[in-house]
């Protein structure tokens, strides 16, 4: 049987969390996502990362510099499915 398509409005609500197998044992409630924070840190690490590599290729760190990109490309890759989920309306 497929699961049943997610609305608008269920998002708007906030998702349960699905990391935590003791949600809502003892009266704690279930986590919710922090979109925003996500996104801001992975601009940051966007910008430091590209920064980072840019130097570190200037310097002539070639094996450094591909690290750095490599992880700038990680962060932009986060950065665009934060940005899609946030764009689906869920909140945080």
């Amino acid at each position: 049987m497929p699961a049943k398509r997610r609305s608008r409005e269920d998002y708007a609500q906030g998702l349960p969390g699905y990391h935590d197998p003791t949600a809502g044992v003892g009266g704690s409630s279930p986590a919710r996502s922090a979109l925003t924070l996500r996104a801001v840190l992975a601009v940051f690490g966007l910008v430091v990362c590209g920064a980072g590599a840019w130097l570190a290729w200037q310097v002539g760190m070639a094996w450094l510099a591909i690290v750095l990109v490599v992880v700038a490309v990680v962060a932009l890759l986060d950065l665009a499915w934060v940005l899609y989920r946030k764009g689906r309306g869920e909140p945080g």
